[in-house]
Order: C-alpha cells, then sequence, then structure tokens
C-alpha cells in the first residue's frame, strides 16, 4: 500500500474503535422520518504508531458519510475541556458498541463534568443565538431546526448544573421544541425563553454540585495506562501496526 493510499486512517476506525454510538436527533428523541444517522466513536491508535515521525490523526471522517471519530486521547483532552458536544457523545443513550477499554472510558464520564461545563455550552449556545439573529435580520426568520437545537442545549446545560448528571434525551420536551422546529412558535417567544434559560443555567452554576474543575489526574491515568497496555500487545498486533503506518500519508494530519 502506497503512503498516500486513501482509506488508511479508516482502518483505525475499522480495527481499534473502542467506543461507537448515536448522536444528533436520534439520541436527543427529537428524531423525524427524514432525520440521519449521525454516528459518532473513539478509537485506540496502538502506540507503537506514536514512535513515528508521522503520528496517528487525532480524528477520522467515515467511513460512512455521518460518522466521525476521535483518538482517544484527543476525545479525552476535549471532554476535559467541557466540549458540548464530546460531553453529549460520553453520554449517548444510543451505544453501539463498546469493549473493556471503552467501558473504562464510560466509567470517568463523571471525571469530565465540571463547572466549566456553564461556561462552554452556554458560550456555544450564544455563538448560534447570535446567528440566528443574523438570519432574522437578513431573511426574517431564523433557521428553525437551529433555534430547536440552541434551546435543546441551554436546558441540558441548566439541567445539568442543577443537577451533576448529563441526560440527553430531552424526555417531556420533545413536543415543544418539535414546535419550534416546525415554526410554529413566534420568533419573539423563541428568544424570550432562551433568555429565560441562559438565566437559570447561571442560577444553576453560582450553587451547582459539580466540582470546579475536572478530574485531570484519574483521566490522564487512564490514558497512560491505556497506552501502556497497547505497546505490550504480542506479535500479532504488530503486523496491524506497520500496516497502518504503510498506509499514511506524509503531513496528513
Amino acid at each position: 500500500m502506497r503512503p498516500e493510499a486513501p482509506g488508511s486512517h479508516e482502518l483505525l476506525v475499522r480495527d481499534h474503535t473502542v467506543y461507537a454510538c448515536v448522536m444528533g436527533s436520534r439520541a436527543f428523541g427529537l428524531a423525524t422520518e427524514d432525520s440521519d444517522t449521525d454516528r459518532r466513536g473513539v478509537f485506540l491508535a496502538p502506540t507503537a504508531l506514536f514512535w513515528r515521525f508521522d503520528k496517528p490523526p487525532t480524528h477520522v471522517e467515515g467511513p460512512g458519510e455521518e460518522q466521525f471519530s476521535w483518538e482517544l486521547e484527543r476525545f479525552c483532552e476535549l471532554a476535559l475541556r467541557a466540549n458540548p458536544n464530546i460531553l453529549e457523545c460520553l453520554h449517548s443513550p444510543l451505544v453501539e458498541s463498546v469493549d473493556d477499554t471503552g467501558r473504562e472510558l464510560l466509567a470517568l464520564r463523571e471525571a469530565f463534568l465540571s463547572r466549566r461545563v456553564h461556561e462552554t455550552f452556554t458560550r456555544y449556545a450564544h455563538g448560534q443565538r447570535r446567528k440566528l439573529d443574523a438570519d432574522v435580520r437578513t431573511h426574517g426568520a431564523p433557521r428553525w431546526k437551529h433555534a430547536m437545537h440552541v434551546l435543546r442545549l441551554l436546558i441540558s446545560a441548566r439541567d445539568l448544573l442543577r443537577t451533576g448528571v448529563l441526560t440527553i434525551d430531552v424526555g417531556a420536551a420533545r413536543e415543544s421544541l418539535l414546535a419550534v422546529r416546525r415554526g410554529e412558535v413566534p420568533w419573539p417567544e423563541v428568544e424570550a425563553r432562551m433568555t429565560r434559560l441562559a438565566r437559570e443555567g447561571e442560577e444553576a452554576a453560582a450553587r451547582s454540585p459539580l466540582p470546579g474543575e475536572p478530574d485531570r489526574r484519574r483521566v490522564e491515568d487512564f490514558l497512560v495506562r491505556t497506552r501502556r497496555a497497547s505497546a505490550l500487545q504480542p506479535g500479532p498486533y504488530d503486523e496491524v501496526v506497520q500496516g497502518v503506518v504503510r498506509g499514511r500519508g506524509v503531513g496528513e494530519h
């Protein structure tokens, strides 16, 4: 296989995924007949790949159109930063596959949670709201699907800060959120909901049961142990490593 051969990174996803789930509207309980199936995953790049000048990728798109995977270290790094997409991925109710390493990762879910979620979740929601405001000014209406998801994220952040538990499925809020998506709720009312949820999230952050910072040491211990175990795999594993190395493209990232 030539170094520039396409699809070589997808071998990492195919052969070394430790956790895979469904995200998007299906995980949120907001799916409709035309909803896509968004798949997300975490793969563990063989430790020997890090001993080369060309390192394994931090993420891989594919092999499916709606599939995206992160290498374990990158995934943990983003989770420690309270990245909303990553934390939600860890709490998806629709798990498609998980091995022993993936189960250890899932057991660490609480270690990633901290009051940092107030900043990251609401910052993302505010950024999306500015885009919605621009759509209203330009086109007279927002993108209603995006407006629904901003409301969903603000609800998720508020409830997480209140309870210390991240719940993905919107539950009883499904119909009211889908009404927003269908454009049945006037934009001023949607704006008012967003403002109220942001205020409630700020109030919840002030007395949240979540710790101020994530448990970085615990996560790093897991990562080091996992890398060490990978390095000690027997001979047949080395053949897989060499095959992936030969398939890497120079300068790919």
